[in-house]
């Protein structure tokens, strides 16, 4: 599916997804990846089951507002303390399927909001 045809100036935007992937800023990203308004890196989770509280307290250094966390194709919920680094500094978690997670990270990105999006493939 193809989201949006502008591209923000110095930002990613996610521009469509698909199987297996998702499009930033019209180019084709595949696997787990942690993105940023300038950043796009790899995710080393290997699967939904075995996320670890590392996996998300890393992304404290990213000093985020808000982290999208993108379950892939269907939504599921992992057990709160995986991601109570997170709470306990006071950044809000919102689990959403993939899909969902790309196009809330481009609204809340429009509103300057510091989002990091934390994607298991779709």
């Amino acid at each position: 599916m193809k989201m949006q045809q502008s591209l923000g100036q110095g930002r990613n935007l996610f521009t469509g997804y698909g199987d297996g992937h998702v499009l930033i800023n019209a180019q084709r990203h595949e696997g787990n990846l942690i993105v940023t308004a300038d950043s796009v890196a790899p995710w080393p989770v290997d699967a939904f089951e075995a996320l670890q509280e590392s996996h998300f307290s890393a992304l404290l250094a990213l000093q985020p507002e808000v982290v999208l966390f993108g379950t892939g194709k269907s939504l599921r919920f992992c057990h709160p303390r995986l991601s109570a680094a997170l709470a306990n500094a006071g950044i809000g978690v919102e689990t959403m399927d993939t899909q969902a997670a790309c196009r809330t990270f481009n609204i809340l990105l429009a509103e300057d909001r510091r989002v990091v999006a934390a994607l298991l493939a779709i």
